[in-house]
């Protein structure tokens, strides 16, 4: 038997070592232990926030009751409103909460949509980051693919014009189907277009401040009793204690900040008064005091007066109500500090701060001021304002607090819809369509690309498709099969081909009058990434405790330790 061939010389540790360095740095990432631990245990939080909401999404979204340490409880399926009260500890989830606001402040709507597309996001880059690619890589794919989006997103979108009243009622109705009051979407969503439409300036066509829009609650009758008033509505009744009147016509209206009370010192002191005729003699300064000031009043021809609330004393007195009742002048006091600037804009005044101030010039008009009885309550209506400013005033009714409350969030939301609309005059199908058409031009995309770019950006093209699965499973469809025929439908060129959950079917969804802004699908892309970006470039987490810098206290602790 021959004897056996002799081992091959050993290679120097150097000849070995180099080409497994070199792999491990262009063909897979190897993090620490504890980096990878922290990177995972923010992707996870931050996926459970938005598992939490995610089936709100829809019109077939289920609502959220929650219940707050007050006592409170509120009913919604609104994603900012339910992620704001969550009490979010891991600060990592608190970043889905801000990003819930950011798309409330940009677009008003979408805030459920854009924590579901980051969970999703944030699903796919666990994986990739399994698979041993950089974290780095990861985010620059992402960005890469957010702004490609949104170019095929621009490319998808119809123009629309204000003076297309249909089209914005559409859109407004489509934000206000998914909502608890989804049934009333018929009288809201009209009323959100026209109080949108009534407070653009023709001068900056481009810019809508929604607080010229004042929503008013009023607890009684449903939702159906909402309406849109031209003027002003005060939820509170006129002052009628000493018999002054509650209509008036041809007002002339003041918005005064000062008090008709009996002056007080500037500093903290007491008076002694020691007999009667002091006592009488107060009584009289001060009902002199105040009938010079009514009588300024009287002389300007004003007859209705709002008042602003005071902290420092009261604002009127029995007695200053008393000569303002024998002057016919009707009194709404406690009017709220914040609402000064939204009533003087409206009524196209000057607020008074001072009676040695107030002329004629600083009045408002209108021609009509009442009080009016509703539900079980008084509100106060100002109308036929003379010059009034670009502003307008909803009255929003309902059986209970829930319906009410949720009915003026749901009212906001679709205000923010046309809000978009009139920023940038764009609409785009809903129902899914959007995502899914994303989600086949980016896979085709990636394609085109090479390397671990390409993978990447296949991996976020699938993630987007948790929109229409989403809709599908909560609308109780066949979230597989409908998601699969959506895709092959889309193949073939049917862009506008989305979900109609109320038939249960694929519809062109254009044609169903399923349609929304073209800027809360970008914002909801772009913000979504921007979000996942930052949490995958976190590595580490650092705790700062406060310590007790102050060199008295701590010698005086020492001192102690010696003496014990």
């Amino acid at each position: 038997i021959p004897p056996p061939p002799p081992p091959p010389p050993m290679a120097s540790p150097a000849v070995q070592v180099a080409p497994r360095a070199v792999s491990s740095k262009t063909e897979s990432y190897v993090d620490n232990k504890r980096k990878d631990d922290i990177r995972m245990s923010n992707i996870t939080s931050a996926r459970s926030v938005a598992d939490a909401v995610r089936t709100s999404l829809g019109p077939k979204g289920m609502d959220k009751m929650i219940s707050t340490a007050s006592g409170e409880v509120i009913i919604t399926n609104d994603g900012a409103t339910i992620l704001n009260k969550m009490e979010v500890l891991q600060p990592a989830a608190k970043m889905l909460v801000e990003l819930s606001k950011s798309q409330d402040v940009v677009a008003g709507d979408g805030t459920t949509t854009v924590v579901v597309i980051a969970g999703a996001l944030l699903k796919q880059c666990q994986t990739l980051l399994h698979s041993g690619i950089h974290p780095t890589l990861v985010s620059d794919s992402l960005h890469k693919a957010s702004l490609k989006a949104v170019e095929i997103l621009a490319a998808m979108a119809v123009p629309v014009e204000l003076s297309d009243r249909d089209s914005l009622v559409k859109s407004a109705s489509t934000s206000l189907n998914s909502k608890v009051v989804s049934q009333y979407s018929s009288l809201l969503a009209p009323l959100a277009v026209d109080s949108v439409l009534s407070v653009v300036d023709p001068h900056k066509p481009d810019l809508v401040d929604l607080r010229d829009v004042k929503i008013v609650k009023k607890l009684g009758g449903t939702v159906d009793d909402t309406e849109l008033v031209k003027g002003l509505v005060f939820d509170k009744k006129v002052s009628h204690s000493a018999g002054g009147p509650t209509r008036v016509e041809n007002a002339k209206i003041a918005v005064i900040q000062f008090q008709i009370s009996p002056p007080k010192t500037d500093i903290e002191q007491s008076i002694i008064v020691s007999d009667y005729t002091q006592m009488d003699r107060i009584l009289k300064e001060e009902r002199n005091y105040i009938l010079s000031m009514i009588k300024k009043i009287k002389a300007t021809g004003c007859n209705v007066l709002l008042i602003q609330k005071s902290i420092l004393r009261d604002a009127v007195t029995d007695l200053s109500l008393h000569y303002l009742a024998k002057a016919k002048i009707l009194v709404v006091k406690d009017v709220e500090r914040d609402d000064i600037e939204f009533i003087t804009k409206t009524l196209n005044c000057l607020p008074i701060s001072n009676i040695e101030h107030f002329r004629a010039e600083k009045l408002g008009y209108a021609d009509l001021v009442e009080e009016v009885s509703i539900g079980d309550g008084k509100v106060v209506k100002i109308t036929g304002i003379k010059d009034m400013g670009r502003t307008t005033t909803v009255l929003v009714r309902g059986s209970n607090q829930l319906v009410l409350d949720e009915a003026e969030r749901s009212l906001h939301d679709a205000l923010c819809v046309v809000r978009c609309l009139v920023n940038k005059k764009f609409l785009i199908a809903g129902g899914g369509a959007p995502e899914i058409e994303l989600s086949r031009q980016l896979g085709a995309w990636a394609k085109v690309l090479q390397g671990m770019e390409s993978y990447c950006i296949r991996s976020f093209a699938e993630a987007l498709e948790v929109i229409p699965y989403t809709l599908a499973e909560n609308a109780g469809l066949n979230p597989i099969a409908i998601v699969t025929e959506l895709r092959n439908r889309h193949a073939q060129g049917e862009i506008n081909a989305g979900i109609n959950v109320r038939k249960g079917q694929i519809t062109n969804i254009l044609e169903e009058n399923v349609v929304q802004p073209l800027l809360v699908s970008t914002s909801a892309i772009t913000l979504a990434t921007e979000c996942v970006r930052m949490i995958l470039k976190i590595d580490d987490i650092v705790t700062v405790r406060i310590r007790s810098s102050n060199r008295f206290t701590r010698s005086y602790e020492q001192g102690k330790e010696h003496k014990l």
